[in-house]
């Protein structure tokens, strides 16, 4: 990962960062010297886990736990960066699904489409809105635009991945990550990360060990790079991002997925 510039130290709060990508994103910014917000919805054991080893790199740390579906929690999950008086950078990972054959259009409901709609994008937009104020005052601070970084996917890019709702959660997500990096600019910058299949327990418990291993070997043997992406490749990206070593990116929606969709 390309430094990040802690001169006097990032400010970051990550969205859903009890495991997975949330949780390397965290760890790899608070080894970088960053303060950390943890935001958990309901694993409050492995969001503690996950302050332990950031608090054990030396950084300071907040941990709220908050459902971004909800505006009300997304205010409290950035007022509680509000004691360092700036937001550097919000990481937008937290997301949910629902596994669904896409030709079983019975499989979601719509309170279940609605769902999974709330917390992947309107979740997203809430925290920028909740933020703003606070990634403004690190513009005028350090004289360089925050970030924002919304985790999404090769779903919204491609039409495929575990359900419809899914699909259209991040589609959205996508377009209104350039919508959003046009109004904020030029204090805020905002990108997208779409990655492809990464190896955590979110395919595990969505469809069983068996399955997730027919997936994994599956995009390992497809992919042209035969990888299976970890959540650490995943995470210098979305650290990339960001830090001030990206500071002239703004608008972007990049693919991360071993090259999986030179194939599709």
């Amino acid at each position: 990962m390309a430094k990040v510039n802690t001169t006097d130290g990032l400010t970051v709060i990550v969205t859903g960062s009890a495991s997975g990508l949330g949780a390397a994103s965290a760890i790899m910014l608070a080894k970088a010297g960053a303060r950390i917000v943890i935001n958990y919805s309901s694993s409050q054991k492995e969001a503690e886990e996950t302050a332990d080893t950031c608090r054990s790199a030396g950084a300071e740390v907040v941990v709220v736990q908050g459902d971004v579906s909800r505006d009300e929690d997304c205010k409290t999950i950035v007022a509680a960066a509000a004691r360092w008086g700036r937001i550097d950078a919000l990481i937008n990972n937290a997301g949910m699904t629902k596994h669904v054959d896409h030709g079983n259009l019975d499989g979601l409901s719509a309170e279940e489409f609605q769902r999974i709609f709330a917390v992947n994008t309107i979740g997203p937009y809430q925290m920028v809105r909740a933020a703003r104020s606070l990634l403004e005052a690190s513009a005028q601070y350090t004289g360089r635009a925050a970030s924002v970084v919304n985790v999404s996917s090769v779903a919204g890019v491609a039409g495929i991945g575990s359900s419809h709702a899914y699909v259209a959660s991040k589609g959205a997500l996508n377009s209104m990550t350039y919508s959003l990096a046009r109004a904020l600019a030029p204090s805020i910058r905002v990108n997208a990360v779409c990655p492809g299949y990464i190896d955590t327990p979110w395919f595990t418990k969505g469809r069983g060990a068996d399955a997730a291993k027919m997936v994994r070997d599956m995009v390992t043997a497809k992919s042209p790079l035969k990888i299976a992406s970890s959540a650490d490749d995943i995470a210098e990206l979305v650290c990339f991002l960001a830090s001030p070593a990206s500071r002239t990116l703004t608008g972007e929606v990049i693919r991360i997925d071993a090259g999986a969709h030179l194939v599709w």
